[in-house]
């Protein structure tokens, strides 16, 4: 029983510490958001990227459910618009892989849903693993979108391991992803609808279920977002 409570407050403790490393976040990109508007608005326009329009509606925004709020990120912080943004919220997924271990049925899960369910998912735009971890559970690939889909996938399962099945995982996950490389996304869109497989489904557009089924298609609606 005292392990068990031990267990219990580690987790409350850890939750409370990205909670509030997601309000510092949210505070340091609200700062920086308006600095850009008090002094860009001196030199015109200070946006760096191009807008991704989704013709398709693949591009999630909004705040997502459950652990947005928690962690003080929505989808909408991912984009070409603030390259600024992308990595910070970037790094604050990817800071949840490099503090977080998982052990015992946690890691189990971890590995079936990252590496097995449905082929697992890589990030086949930066590297050629053939997925973004191993299948012991190690990570497979150190680029900075690759920390950041590992962190959440460990987020959800430790903390709303009853709230999310093993697919909502992936899905979310995938949603993420999408979000990382959007114009290649919404080629594979085409190609998916051409091959009738349902391309708002985010396991049949993001993990590797269908891989490389987009090959030979040319992006044109913005490339990757945030560093390799």
């Amino acid at each position: 029983m005292m392990e068990k409570n031990k267990k219990t407050n580690e987790k409350k403790i850890n939750k409370e510490l990205y909670i509030q490393l997601g309000i510092i976040a949210v505070l340091s990109l609200l700062i920086m958001f308006n600095a850009g508007k008090i002094y860009g608005n001196k030199g015109g326009d200070i946006s760096t990227g191009i807008k991704v329009v989704s013709a398709s509606g693949i591009i999630p925004t909004g705040t997502p459910a459950i652990y947005g709020e928690e962690l003080g990120i929505k989808y909408d912080y991912v984009s070409p618009d603030n390259p600024q943004l992308a990595d910070t919220t970037i790094t604050l997924l990817g800071n949840i892989d490099r503090s977080e271990n998982l052990d015992g049925d946690n890691l189990k899960r971890y590995i079936d849903i990252l590496y097995n369910l449905e082929n697992g998912i890589s990030c086949e735009y930066c590297c050629g693993a053939r997925a973004i971890i191993f299948e012991n559970g190690q990570p497979a690939c150190g680029c900075a979108h690759s920390y950041a889909m590992r962190g959440l996938a460990k987020y959800l399962i430790k903390y709303h391991e009853d709230e999310y099945t093993d697919e909502e995982i992936l899905s979310e996950v995938g949603k993420w992803k999408v979000l990382f490389f959007p114009g290649i996304h919404e080629q594979k869109v085409k190609v998916l609808e051409a091959n009738g497989i349902d391309p708002k489904d985010y396991i049949n557009l993001a993990s590797n279920k269908y891989r490389g089924i987009e090959q030979g298609q040319t992006s044109s609606a913005g490339g990757m977002v945030g560093g390799c």
